[in-house]
């Protein structure tokens, strides 16, 4: 196994895990006008759910348009958890909207990751899921805050995560550094680029059109109706979906001002062959109970994939690596020396309520963004929602008005993102420290 300078190249190392071991096959330019019934702009998780949804629902006369390529931003990039959920916790959740309402907006992604669940086996979408559910693992000794968040989401959710020991914890994660944890039994983990490329070919297969290398370049109203400009080609439309996430697509001012393109960091090791099981004995994918958390999963190939922090810095490949390989050698000092093969940052789009932003902004334009460090399960409940809506008239997305587009605030809001995060890690650190100098029993 080599030890030291990693010697990939730099090129190769720029690029995601993701795209490096996903197929060629893409999708066709926009090159000709055209009419459809509704326009998708954005082909990450949001925008594909969302003509996926109108295709199943009949409306076969989609255009779906990409800037780049499928799952170009966030949704081909993040870490590949599938489980219920938002950025915004629980107790938050409850707090703004009541439980009737809270529950009802849980429910729809847990709904969510049961569908995820069924397009994967029922179209066998090539995506390498692992059902071995999501593990919260406890930082600190404290156990206070794993019976709070069980009880919670068991008693206002009707969510039940499994308690995992300290002891059995470290049976299957082996390292001093948790605590315990808790289980939640029904997520899973996936290759998040290959399942949007799968998403892609079905909106195809159902009779949608999906166009890569085709940024809108302008939007703008015809009657009743909407055109919408690429490069080489156009779209006319009845109704048009804004789905861009954090990477802005000009198009409506209000629209991005109102979300803040926040950078998160991905590692992948190179295989490790029988070293893995020196570090995990789980298949199950793992985050910590920090605010400025660590999440990561073993993958098909005995690789591990890493990632965590956030940041207003979008880092090139060797700062990314060495950031993170810091923090996977404080939980596995074992796995001192493996070599990184791929290092890459991305950008989330968040809102300054925490929450997706989903809805009608005016008649005929939709919306779907601000899916924050939470969106595989959220996406497609919104895409389902805004496919209901336009498809059958269905008001359910009215549930989100209560955390509607609200300006961040930039560029303040980056500078209050950042503080926000050094300050938060800083008071884990100093729990931390706290229980080390302490007698608390873990």
């Amino acid at each position: 196994m080599a030890v030291g300078r990693d010697p990939i190249p730099f090129a190769k190392r720029m690029s995601s895990y993701y795209h490096q071991i996903a197929s060629a096959a893409g999708h066709p330019e926009l090159q000709e006008p055209v009419d459809a019934q509704v326009c998708v702009i954005g082909g990450g998780f949001a925008g594909l759910n969302t003509a996926l949804g109108l295709v199943e629902r009949g409306v076969h006369d989609v255009v779906a348009l990409e800037a780049h390529g499928v799952g170009h931003g966030a949704s081909g990039r993040n870490g590949g958890f599938v489980f219920g959920g938002f950025s915004r916790g629980e107790q938050a959740l409850l707090d703004g909207l009541g439980p009737d309402r809270a529950r009802k907006l849980y429910q729809g992604t847990l709904d969510a990751v049961e569908l995820i669940r069924q397009r994967i086996h029922t179209h066998h979408i090539d995506c390498q899921p692992v059902e071995e559910g999501v593990l919260w693992a406890n930082w600190f000794r404290d156990p206070a805050i794993l019976l709070q968040r069980q009880r919670l989401l068991a008693d206002s959710f009707g969510v039940h995560w499994e308690r995992i020991g300290p002891g059995v914890l470290r049976d299957r994660l082996h390292t001093d550094r948790y605590h315990g944890g808790l289980l939640e039994v029904r997520g899973f983990h996936f290759n998040p680029l290959r399942y949007a490329r799968g998403l892609a070919q079905l909106v195809v297969a159902g009779g949608g059109r999906v166009h890569e290398n085709s940024p809108a370049l302008s939007l703008e109203r015809e009657g009743s109706g909407w055109l919408v400009k690429t490069p080489r080609g156009s779209v006319r439309a009845e109704q048009v979906v804004l789905s861009c996430g954090g990477y802005l697509a000009g198009l409506r001012r209000r629209v991005d001002a109102g979300v803040m393109p926040i950078a998160t960091y991905v590692m992948v090791t190179e295989p490790l062959g029988g070293r893995l099981g020196s570090a995990m004995a789980t298949g199950a994918a793992v985050y910590d109970t920090r605010f400025a958390f660590d999440y990561y999963r073993p993958l098909p190939d005995t690789r591990l994939l890493w990632g965590g922090r956030i940041s207003v810095l979008d880092r090139p490949p060797d700062a990314v690596e060495r950031l993170l390989r810091r923090d996977l050698l404080k939980v596995f000092p074992q796995l001192h020396g493996v070599r990184i093969d791929h290092a890459w940052s991305g950008l989330m789009s968040y809102a300054r309520h925490q929450m997706p932003q989903v809805g009608r902004i005016e008649p005929g334009l939709w919306l779907a963004q601000a899916f924050g460090g939470h969106g595989v399960a959220p996406t497609t409940f919104a895409g389902e929602v805004l496919a209901s809506a336009i498809a059958e008239g269905d008001g359910q997305w009215r549930e989100f008005e209560h955390y509607g587009l609200v300006s961040a605030m930039k560029p303040a809001g980056y500078v209050g993102a950042q503080a926000s995060y050094w300050w938060h890690q800083a008071g884990d650190a100093w729990k931390a420290w706290r229980e080390s100098t302490s007698r608390t029993p873990t």
